[in-house]
């Protein structure tokens, strides 16, 4: 059934279009008061241009870590013949997840609606205008809603890492799809979304667990690391994964993205302050110490066990860094970020090196290795090193400071959201394989490349206009061909 439904493209089109309708005729047509569907909308406010011109900055910023970062990043990694492919994918993320935030993801996030996922007020971006919303009181709701869709664009294409260089492109784009409306609006609602199961920041809404996330530990990156494990899993090993070498390459493109991915993490985290104050120099400052003290410990380490400080070593450092300090960089202090940083940084080491080859799974661009042990090791360093007073608005403290409670309940989040994530990956990839007839390209597409299989295009092109080297002599050019001088057409020797 499911086949001949994927099968119809008309079928399938009118189902979705169908759904949108009814989304929109199901949503009122106009904020006709300062509530809709429970989240306050401030109609007599007018949004402060300063904080709006940071927060415009910093969703730019954030979308720079998905192009040109992170396919920047990972297309370095991989193999020569699938570095279009894996670009790629990035990019269509940027394309699809847009599109569909747009129209339902990012009303099934931040609409109040149950404990697990919102309502469908903002379907359509109805509802969504140039009045400060409750979730950002000195910003446009549409600025907020902006922001918020550059962070729902880059963690699915995170989960790309993991299964490189062999999943289907049509398998991937569902697979993502998918993942985002039915894995990541409900991680972001709960944490982030009036009325979530973990929610602290926004509103009276009752608050069953309380989880400090500051820009998305768990709902990015724990989410998207678990996934990750379960993608590599599920789609096995490359053909001849631990038997034909598969270095990297151009480490170069990789140095440059992880650069970019530095750079545009300053949104990422100091633009979750949701304004240009205080709290976003703070998150500043940690995110910076942070990514420094990982590249140093991921490269130290590195350096004592092989006797070679590596390129990819210090640039993955940097990159755990960024990831373990997210949920704290606007909980912690300058120099607990540093600690946390210089921890994040061995201990995704090892997670991309002895746990990976231990248990003998295939995580391409090790995903798992660095957002998933990542996010888990900064969740629960936040409940260590979370300390009052940097965010009186929350004001939620950790072991540090008097509270060893709340290492409990960031344990209790990441473990919900680690049984969230694989379970949901797991049935959304058969789906994926049951409508698109598999996941992983043929034996013979993936020796020959993404590249030209999946999109009929070479990433590099080295034809030579001449079947040998031109030697440049005194006298006539000629063509060296096999140890033979030639002569070339219309001269003479």
């Amino acid at each position: 059934m499911l086949r001949a439904l994927a099968a119809s493209n008309r079928t399938l089109v009118a189902t979705v279009f169908s759904l949108f309708c009814f989304a929109f005729v199901a949503t009122p047509a106009h904020a006709a008061d300062a509530y809709s569907g429970g989240v306050k909308i401030f109609l007599d406010k007018k949004a402060d241009t300063g904080d709006t011109a940071w927060m415009l900055t910093s969703a730019a910023l954030v979308l720079m870590m998905t192009g040109p970062g992170l396919a920047l990043f990972y297309s370095g990694l991989v193999r020569r013949k699938n570095v279009l492919g894996t670009m790629m994918q990035s990019f269509v993320c940027m394309a699809v997840v847009s599109v569909l935030w747009a129209i339902v993801g990012y009303t099934l996030a931040f609409d109040q609606g149950t404990p697990f996922i919102g309502g469908f007020h903002f379907a359509l971006l109805r509802n969504v205008d140039l009045h400060p919303c409750e979730y950002a009181a000195t910003i446009p709701h549409t600025t907020w809603m902006a922001y918020q869709m550059m962070f729902a664009v880059i963690t699915p294409a995170l989960i790309c890492g993991a299964y490189a260089e062999r999943m289907k492109f049509s398998a991937m784009l569902v697979f993502s799809s998918l993942w985002l409306l039915l894995i990541y609006c409900p991680m972001a609602h709960m944490v982030w979304g009036k009325g979530g199961l973990f929610n602290v920041g926004v509103g009276d809404a009752h608050t069953y667990i309380k989880a400090l996330d500051f820009a998305g530990g768990t709902v990015v990156h724990v989410s998207s690391g678990v996934s990750a494990l379960v993608c590599a899993l599920v789609l096995g090993k490359r053909r001849g994964y631990g038997r034909v070498p598969m270095p990297p390459h151009s480490v170069v493109l990789s140095v440059i993205g992880a650069a970019l991915l530095w750079v545009g993490w300053f949104g990422f985290n100091a633009g979750s302050a949701l304004g240009a104050n205080g709290l976003a120099s703070y998150a500043f400052v940690n995110t910076h110490l942070a990514a420094a003290a990982a590249a140093l410990g991921w490269m130290f380490v590195e350096w004592i066990k092989s006797g070679k400080p590596t390129v990819l070593g210090a640039i993955s450092g940097a990159v755990a860094g960024l990831v373990v300090i997210t949920p704290a960089s606007g909980f912690t202090t300058p120099m607990y970020a540093l600690l946390m940083g210089a921890i994040g940084g061995v201990a995704c080491f090892f997670g991309a090196t002895t746990l990976k080859h231990m248990f003998g799974y295939d995580d391409s661009l090790d995903a798992f290795g660095v957002h998933g042990i990542g996010g888990m090791v900064g969740a629960i360093l936040t409940g260590i090193f979370a300390v009052a007073a940097i965010n009186p608005d929350v004001n939620m403290s950790g072991l540090v400071d008097g509270n060893p409670r709340q290492v409990l309940s960031q344990l209790i989040v990441t473990l919900l959201t680690i049984a969230l994530a694989a379970t949901g990956s797991f049935v959304l990839l058969q789906l994926a394989r049951v409508l698109c007839r598999g996941l992983r390209v043929t034996e013979s597409d993936e020796y020959d490349g993404l590249d030209l299989t999946q999109h009929g295009e070479s990433g590099y092109n080295f034809e030579e206009s001449f079947p040998g080297t031109v030697l440049e002599d005194s006298g006539p050019t000629l063509l060296h061909h096999h140890g033979h001088a030639i002569e070339p057409e219309g001269a003479s020797v």
